[in-house]
């Protein structure tokens, strides 16, 4: 009688369940490392802007009228995205207290960071 070579279903039933313990200690750590890599890529983003924003007031000694600006005028190479909304659109405009032009700049995404704080407050 000859046997076929090949793997019996309790062999790979064993094989699954490891691998499913693995993916099981592995899957928490990836999701929280996402998590933790668009919090910082927002501050990091939010940095940015905030120092192009105050070099363009050192230069022209005022605010520029939008942010677009900062990239038309090259203190920006393009609008940062924000890596919570994916989009680059949602920043929202903080104006100066006395006058118009962009002051500051926020995320315009919902929800709260895993420190607990709001991102529309970063």
């Amino acid at each position: 009688m000859k046997r076929s070579r090949g793997f019996t279903l309790i062999e790979l039933l064993v094989v699954m369940g490891i691998i499913a313990m693995l993916l099981t200690v592995a899957g928490p750590r990836y999701f929280t490392s996402l998590e933790k890599a668009k919090e910082t890529t927002l501050r990091q983003s939010l940095s940015v802007m905030r120092e192009a924003l105050d070099q363009y007031y050192g230069d022209t000694g005022r605010y520029p009228d939008s942010i677009e600006q900062l990239v038309e005028q090259r203190y920006l190479r393009k609008l940062p995205q924000d890596p919570i909304t994916e989009r680059s659109d949602l920043w929202v405009i903080v104006p100066p207290p006395e006058g118009d032009g962009v002051w500051d700049i926020k995320s315009g995404a919902p929800g709260q960071a895993r420190d607990g704080s709001q991102y529309a407050h970063w």
